[in-house]
């Protein structure tokens, strides 16, 4: 039923319903560590809480979620995302105390300073804690019921409404499902289907298409006949409608912060920022990498000790592995890994070589006879790789990066593949929490040369937390 000013009001989609328990916890968390603040000053030796403290909380507690509306922090296209989704957040949350810790130090509020202190902290981490069950929910019901999907109608090609149709369905966990076309007059006609995809009318036609099947938002794909004044008629019919207008790009493999927008007259310009392998962004990868990897090995250091007299026992042969690896730049190194294998394994591998469960360049069984028995507990739950912190340590490893090569496989990289080798290997990267061994060739290829090309803090942290899942689960684990 059309709304009294004749804009459809949008219909309520399971995006407004998860925005709304998003919100919800978000004020819950920053509520709760606001009281969490003040109650940590009470046990403090002196007791008491500064009583202008308090409304000095109320108020950040206020701005924080405002903050965090204004920052977009809410928009349905984040939910399931990942790492745009987390940036919001830091980026209200750093803001907001930004603002509440100038003006407690220029008023010289010692107590309010100690309680904001507390708060924030505690804070973004409840809210990426919380924000992160909430992916991990979403992706979990769009992979078991094909549930919180946003339907789509494509504007375009055939080729192009076919290309976009597959990239859609062979990602799932990104949320979107083309449900029906609109291409060019004399392209095919209504009814005809584009690879499972029905065509509904021409591209003049999307905004009614789209409210006829309930889609959530219209892709279009360019091309001569969709013109700039296309679209914006378009845009037009959308807005009544109160649906989403998405436009495709053909970059790919281009993570969000490299692109920036440049507008001119009669058009926008996307700015695409050029991979960097040096600089100060480097530099807070090496600062990272040393200090999480001395605070790690400390805690490790029992368990590897442990775990290398069970190795030793247990089978014949020392009870570490080193192997030359590949490492930035093509520079070998030894890498360290707890022996999982007999100590033939090497000279047995010809032998198995038609039994190869990998893909391109790797070597993989499923069920790999030179594996020990303790070797196999050691694999599944990545434990044998412990003592590559070491190699972090040393300088030839990251905490974070593309899988370590061996020689013999970075000797029959291509172009593309040896981007690989332009930033150092990583204990985890992509490729594990993306699958490990159950990857393809290409999959990895391309899981290591985009985090190679688009490295940043916060995806290695989303990484690190991320491994901690894929372990556990020990999916793609042999």
């Amino acid at each position: 039923m059309p709304a009294a000013d004749g804009i459809r009001s949008v219909p309520l989609r399971w995006q407004s319903r998860h925005r709304g328990l998003v919100r919800m916890t978000d004020a819950l968390v920053v509520a709760g560590a606001a009281v969490a603040a003040c109650a940590v000053q009470l046990v403090r030796p002196a007791g008491d809480v500064d009583p202008v403290a308090v409304p000095v909380l109320l108020a950040a507690v206020v701005a924080w979620l405002l903050a965090l509306t204004s920052s977009k922090a809410y928009d349905w296209h984040l939910f399931g995302g990942g790492m745009s989704e987390y940036r919001r957040v830091l980026g209200a949350t750093w803001k907001t105390f930004s603002v509440v810790a100038i003006v407690a130090w220029l008023a010289m509020l010692p107590g309010v300073r100690d309680v904001v202190f507390v708060a924030f902290p505690l804070g973004v981490a409840g809210l990426l804690a919380t924000r992160f069950a909430w992916r991990r929910r979403i992706l979990r019901l769009r992979e078991q019921r094909a549930d919180c999907m946003t339907d789509v109608v494509a504007v375009g090609h055939r080729v192009q409404i076919s290309r976009l149709a597959a990239t859609m369905a062979d990602a799932p966990d990104h949320g979107f499902r083309v449900v029906g076309a609109c291409v060019p007059a004399g392209e095919a006609e209504a009814g005809e289907l584009i690879d499972g995809v029905p065509v509904l009318g021409h591209p003049d036609q999307a905004g009614e298409a789209a409210e006829r099947v309930g889609a959530g938002a219209v892709v279009v794909s360019s091309s001569h006949e969709i013109t700039a004044d296309v679209v914006r008629r378009l845009g037009w019919a959308l807005e009544e409608r109160g649906i989403d207008l998405m436009l495709t790009t053909e970059l790919a493999d281009v993570a969000l912060p490299r692109i920036s927008v440049s507008p001119v007259p009669g058009m926008s310009l996307l700015h695409v920022d050029l991979p960097r392998f040096s600089g100060p962004k480097y530099v807070v990868k090496q600062v990272m990498d040393a200090s999480l990897a001395l605070v790690l090995t400390v805690l490790a250091a029992p368990l590897i000790g442990i775990l290398a007299l069970a190795v030793a026992v247990t089978s014949h042969g020392p009870p570490f592995y080193v192997s030359e690896r590949v490492g930035r730049g093509g520079r070998i190194f030894s890498m360290v890994k707890l022996r999982t294998m007999r100590t033939d394994a090497d000279r047995l591998l010809p032998a198995l070589s038609a039994e190869d469960d990998g893909a391109g360049l790797l070597f993989k069984m499923r069920d790999d006879p030179r594996v020990t028995a303790i070797g196999r507990v050691l694999r599944r739950y990545s434990l044998d790789e412990l003592p590559q912190l070491f190699n972090v340590l040393a300088g030839h490893m990251s905490l974070v990066g593309p899988r370590p090569p061996l020689p013999h496989e970075a000797a029959e990289y291509e172009e593309r593949m040896r981007r690989r080798l332009l930033v150092k290997p990583g204990m985890t990267g992509l490729w594990q929490v993306r699958g490990r061994s159950d990857l393809s060739w290409d999959e990895t290829v391309r899981c290591d040369v985009y985090y190679a090309e688009n490295w940043t803090p916060q995806l290695d942290l989303l990484i690190l937390a991320d491994t901690v899942r894929a372990v556990i689960s020990a999916k793609g684990a042999y």
